[in-house]
């Protein structure tokens, strides 16, 4: 009997959907995250740890451009919505700020202490937060874009298909581009999975938090990227994902990243002269 798709159990399910299963020495690129991020707060100007929503975990570090007027880049981070914080991924931003962009890193709050309902809200207050104040750190707030890695990726997907202007008051077309890296669209094997006793889904939050069973009728347009090294499922989130936005009349466009894994994937934004940094850039600006 299948639990999903040709999966049977949920050993194969965690072997599908745990990339520290499929990487040697983890901890080296976690500490690389953590080492990059220390250093671009030493070397950015940064304004950490402001506060878009009333709970500890709601707040936001900006890295603004050198002048007024930039576009934004708001980077969510992974962690399967249960591990990390904003303060590991401050080396997204050395990249895109050397490109003139304004960088803004979110920070949530973890499963289990809330659900992915809660995750998806706190993500939404940040981008709306953003619209309201992001031009007091020389951005733009008519060019936000949105940039997400795994669990990160599954945030894009719901930001990109929130009704800004009937939920919020705010323009329909608040984001510009997305760019959801490694992202996880359909949530329905994660149930079967070693994550269930953190992310306690159920029926209704699958189908509510699933990107994939949320297309929009409108949307901004979508750069989906994986890596090439990834499992096959990933790629196939990926790959379901884009021509599923595609398929709504929307523009999407998808592209593995051959040679790159799970967790090194995002390091070339650390890099404004890297290939993935360049193409990111390039995709906003073609977005704006």
């Amino acid at each position: 009997m299948s639990l999903f798709r040709d999966l049977s159990t949920q050993a194969e399910i965690d072997q599908a959907y745990n990339p520290r299963w499929q990487v040697d020495d983890v901890q080296r690129h976690l500490d690389w995250y953590s080492d990059e991020s220390a250093r671009a707060r030493h070397e950015l100007t940064c304004h950490l740890d402001a506060p878009f929503g009333p709970t500890p975990a709601e707040i936001v570090d900006i890295f603004p451009a050198a002048k007024p007027g930039a576009p934004v880049l708001v980077f969510i981070h992974g962690g399967y919505w249960r591990a990390f914080t904003s303060k590991e991924f401050s080396f997204v931003a050395r990249g895109p700020v050397a490109h003139g962009m304004t960088v803004v890193v979110t920070n949530y709050a973890l499963c289990p202490e809330v659900t992915l309902d809660e995750i998806t809200r706190q993500s939404r207050a940040a981008l709306a937060w953003l619209w309201h104040n992001v031009e007091r750190f020389n951005g733009d707030r008519d060019q936000i874009n949105v940039v997400g890695h795994s669990a990160g990726g599954q945030q894009v997907g719901m930001l990109a298909a929130t009704d800004w202007a009937g939920g919020y008051g705010l323009p329909a077309d608040l984001i510009k581009a997305g760019i959801p890296i490694s992202g996880l669209f359909d949530l329905r094997p994660f149930v079967h999975s070693w994550l269930q006793p953190s992310l306690q889904l159920d029926a209704g939050i699958i189908q509510r938090q699933s990107p994939l069973f949320n297309l929009p009728e409108s949307g901004p347009r979508l750069w989906v990227t994986v890596g090439g090294l990834e499992s096959a499922e990933f790629r196939r989130q990926s790959e379901e994902f884009a021509a599923a936005w595609q398929a709504q009349g929307l523009h999407g466009e998808q592209q593995v990243l051959e040679g790159k894994n799970h967790f090194d994937l995002i390091n070339g934004l650390a890099d404004a002269e890297s290939d993935f940094c360049q193409s990111v850039v390039d995709f906003v600006a073609r977005c704006g």
